[in-house]
């Protein structure tokens, strides 16, 4: 089998619009099994129609907030003003249901987190105050990590969904880390990184960079400039860094399903675990403290 090119695996902001969402990423456009990723902009009043069928989502607002109703129970979302601003409420969508998506206010950004799943789970809620903030690593590797979607914290079928948060300079994802196998250490996880890139102090559009390579899973070689909005797709290999330019604080949203056990247990790379060690002695970066 070749190997997936960069222009498959690397999606640019407006070029995966379908059906009425901003971005839309299923298993079938991506050429893969369980992983799926939806953003939407809704108008205030404006309403949406989300029909899940045989996937679980997560209703996560990226900026304003959105109301979600199943028919019989709705939840207000109060979500933020944009990524950057903190963690925000989610809802949860369970397979085999129709939800509306109602702004009240408006403009309204929002994300559809997915995966297919034959579990089936309650509609629920959760406050943006209940969702746990992780910060890992120190120093130039510093980053915040909000797990509303982790395993072992969320119950789902086979979801796992996270945002990250890496100030201007700084690296993520990193070392870099795979997790395409299914064994005693490692869990077999397709993946997708949907970038927001904050813009310098006049508007100016920022940048970072994204890298996935080759594994004993498949050949892969992708080094892209990622901008604002902007998906990669990680169907295997090793990821990472992501590396955020100075000045321009950098998100992303990650989703992963696969067929295994819902966890998520990664191998570093070999060249680049040793980095772990370095952050005992270094202290985290100031711009995330108070953020944990």
């Amino acid at each position: 089998m070749s190997a997936p090119t960069r222009a498959e695996l690397h999606v640019p902001a407006g070029t995966a619009a379908a059906s009425g969402y901003d971005l839309e990423i299923t298993p079938a456009t991506a050429g893969w099994t369980w992983s799926s990723l939806r953003t939407l902009t809704l108008g205030a009043g404006e309403r949406r129609e989300v029909v899940t069928g045989d996937e679980e989502m997560i209703v996560v607002p990226l900026s304003g907030g959105v109301t979600v109703g199943d028919g019989t129970t709705e939840y207000v979302l109060a979500g933020r003003t944009d990524v950057f601003a903190g963690p925000t409420d989610v809802a949860y969508l369970p397979i085999g249901t129709t939800a509306t998506l109602r702004a009240d206010e408006g403009p309204v950004r929002v994300a559809l987190t997915g995966a297919r799943t034959e579990v089936a789970l309650p509609f629920r809620y959760v406050p943006a105050a209940d969702v746990p903030v992780e910060l890992r690593g120190a120093g130039q590797c510093s980053r915040q990590v909000r797990n509303f979607g982790a395993a072992g914290i969320f119950e789902a079928g086979n979801l796992i969904a996270v945002e990250v948060i890496t100030p201007g300079g700084n690296w993520s994802s990193y070392p870099a880390h795979k997790h395409d196998e299914a064994t005693e250490h490692e869990s077999q996880l397709e993946e997708i990184y949907h970038y927001v890139i904050a813009p310098g102090p006049h508007g100016e559009p920022g940048l970072g960079f994204h890298r996935t390579s080759a594994s004993d899973a498949g050949d892969i070689d992708v080094l892209v400039e990622v901008r604002d909005r902007d998906t990669v797709l990680v169907p295997h290999g090793w990821h990472g860094p992501c590396a955020a330019a100075p000045g321009h604080d950098m998100y992303y949203l990650n989703v992963m399903a696969g067929p295994g056990e819902r966890a998520w247990k990664i191998t570093d790379h070999p060249d680049q675990a040793w980095v772990r060690a370095t952050w005992a002695d270094q202290a985290v970066d100031p711009r995330l403290a108070g953020h944990s």
